[in-house]
């Protein structure tokens, strides 16, 4: 294993993420707050400890095979949450470490689940740059870090695309152009020009350069940290749709923005998990909506627009919210719960499953069956144009297998906490209900969950372990659980000859 270029990145994406900050820092002068003080001292310490790493461990050799991607990539999503964890607790915003951890995991995994009780009271007072590193972290997270470096980098090899393997989410990343930093590079644009497109539509609206700006990065990387108690719910309904539209566009595969910006509109057609995508989530719409009329005065556009909205929160994994869907019907609420699982497409900033996997799951059991048919039968499975190996099908069953084990273990983990357990009894929420949603929640990076975890509620009443425990999980399911497992094994620090 080649140490030298593990501890190499990590020093790298240290002294990047101590660039990073400037930003907040600079929001936090221009609003003339002391919590500029805090980001000051994590940027000094961060940036001397990056160049450290980076000087003593320096490599001959840059070439980044399978198992240092992976180890790369898990090491520096907790690194990064570590550190940005620091302006939280220095500044005061929120004290505890655990805490503060658990809240910059959900920043940077664009889950969204928050422990923060005073929201308005930090809007209000003097933490606009906290705030603003706190919605930040979604955009950073959203496409991912390592792309980021990938991007902006030409020290390192071809042989990187395992780090962009390890981080995008989904099955099927691959390389749009033939040159891998070209390929990081052209997402990032794509990246760019649709936040600033989001944050031009939100500024003509009712929402000041800095809300604008911080809701913006919040729904480009899916993410939906909010800076009102209310999360969106105050904002007006023109701002309310224009991110409800731009939550589903960011669940698509950035894949159908490519060949829609090189005029290659014949391979749209074979672009079938983001048609699919639409289809699932217009049927969902028109369910939700016509179920919740009664709740608006049997209104179809007022429930159009809370259906549009809360199915694209959750689809796209987001995680803003404009109404409580834990007061809404039974059936409104079981069709949000399933799209938790099923989130959106491959190669976009959302969580979940993705629709792709879901497909290919299906095809799986399609095969399986023809076979206890016919079972001297060849069965070609084809997905967007392209026929697939028994391993692709083989591999994509097993991670199923390990996310739903995942699932349980994580489930009966947290059901072990005796303070959350007695904070659901006095909220008279449902036990089970609030702490399988909040392990699905966290998991599949959606951030709101249902019970106590809903959108009015909050992460807050977990124990400390309870909250390190789901934040492992929001690791776990932005980095689709290998890069995490193969890092914590030992086998993996071996030397293999």
């Amino acid at each position: 294993m080649n140490r030298r270029i593990i501890l190499y990145f990590t020093g790298r994406l240290i002294c990047i993420e101590a660039l990073l900050m400037i930003l907040p820092l600079i929001v936090s002068a221009i609003y003339k707050e002391d919590c500029y003080i805090a980001f000051l001292i994590v940027i000094t310490i961060a940036f001397s400890l990056g160049m450290f790493l980076t000087w003593v461990s320096r490599p001959r050799d840059k070439t980044i095979y399978a198992r240092e991607g992976f180890i790369i990539v898990a090491l520096s999503w907790v690194v990064f949450s570590a550190i940005g964890a620091l302006p939280f607790v220095i500044s005061g915003a929120i004290p505890s470490y655990v805490d503060a951890f658990f809240e910059t995991v959900s920043g940077f995994t664009t889950t969204g689940a928050s422990i923060l009780t005073n929201i308005d009271e930090l809007y209000q007072g003097s933490y606009k740059g906290i705030l603003f590193w706190r919605s930040f972290t979604h955009w950073i997270g959203g496409m991912g870090i390592l792309v980021f470096v990938v991007a902006m980098t030409s020290s390192v090899s071809d042989r990187s695309i395992h780090i962009l393997k390890a981080e995008m989410p989904g099955p099927t990343m691959g390389k749009l152009v033939p040159r891998l930093r070209d390929t990081a590079k052209l997402l990032y644009l794509i990246y760019i020009g649709l936040t600033l497109i989001l944050i031009a539509l939100l500024w003509a609206g009712d929402m000041n350069l800095y809300d604008s700006i911080v809701h913006a990065v919040g729904t480009a990387g899916t993410g939906g940290f909010g800076i009102k108690g209310d999360s969106l719910k105050s904002y007006s309904a023109y701002s309310q749709w224009v991110i409800g539209i731009f939550m589903f566009l960011f669940g698509l595969n950035f894949n159908v923005y490519y060949f829609t910006l090189i005029r290659r509109f014949k391979d749209l057609k074979h672009c079938a998990e983001a048609w699919i995508y639409l289809a699932i989530a217009s049927v969902s719409i028109i369910a939700v909506t016509l179920n919740i009329m009664p709740l608006f005065d049997n209104s179809f556009g007022e429930a159009l627009r809370q259906g549009v909205f809360q199915v694209g929160t959750v689809m796209s994994t987001t995680g803003y919210a404009t109404a409580d869907f834990n007061t809404w019907p039974q059936l409104s609420k079981a069709i949000l719960f399933v799209l938790m699982f099923s989130g959106a497409c491959a190669n976009s900033t959302a969580g979940g499953l993705k629709i792709s996997r879901v497909i290919l799951l299906i095809k799986s059991i399609r095969v399986q069956l023809k076979k206890l048919i016919h079972p001297r039968s060849v069965n070609t499975v084809k997905f967007e144009g392209k026929n697939l190996d028994n391993d692709t099908l083989v591999a994509t069953t097993n991670y199923f297998s390990l996310y739903m084990i995942c699932i349980i273990a994580i489930f009966i983990a947290i059901s072990l906490d005796g303070v959350a357990e007695a904070a659901i009894i006095a909220g008279e929420g449902n036990i089970i209900e609030t702490n399988f949603t909040a392990v699905v929640a966290c998991f599949n990076n959606i951030g709101p969950g249902l019970g106590m975890v809903g959108p009015a509620g909050g992460f807050s009443f977990y124990s400390p372990v309870s909250k390190i425990i789901l934040s492992v999980a929001m690791l776990l399911g932005r980095l689709e659980i290998f890069p995490i497992l193969l890092t914590l094994a030992p086998n993996t620090w071996r030397k293999h000859k």
